[in-house]
């Protein structure tokens, strides 16, 4: 029995969480059981989810298997590139500065403001009438 080495790790955006992991490989990238070409539409979003390995100069190192679930597409994809960079922490800890210094281990806490009662949404109202 042949064990492969993987490294995993998990990361969030907004509501989307993706569950990565990463294989000794040769790039290839699979979301959801697709290539990263088809689930993510623009190529902005496919460099969004590689920035971490390009930095730390890994690029093509690794086959990516990506789960994710939860939320809209840009939100997965900036969940994915949290993941990937925490896979890559432990792959090799010494990749942390370069990086937490490229802010790609800071989870981003934005999220949506819950609608409160009496209002329309989370900050309008309804209209105001003086008589």
């Amino acid at each position: 029995m042949t064990e492969t080495v993987q490294f995993r790790a998990t990361g969030r955006r907004k509501t989307s969480v993706a569950r990565v992991i990463l294989r000794p490989g040769e790039g290839k990238v699979l979301v959801n059981g697709r290539s990263a070409e088809q689930y993510f539409p623009s190529e902005a979003l496919r460099r969004e989810v590689q920035q971490p390995l390009a930095d730390t100069e890994q690029t093509g190192k690794f086959d990516i298997l990506i789960n994710t679930q939860g939320g809209g597409i840009h939100g997965q994809a900036g969940a994915a590139r949290l993941g990937i960079a925490r896979a890559l922490i432990v792959f090799n800890p010494e990749l942390r500065p370069r990086l937490r210094q490229g802010g790609y281990l800071t989870r981003d806490p934005r999220a949506k403001e819950r609608k409160k009662y009496g209002q329309k949404g989370a900050r309008k109202r309804f209209q105001f009438s003086k008589r």
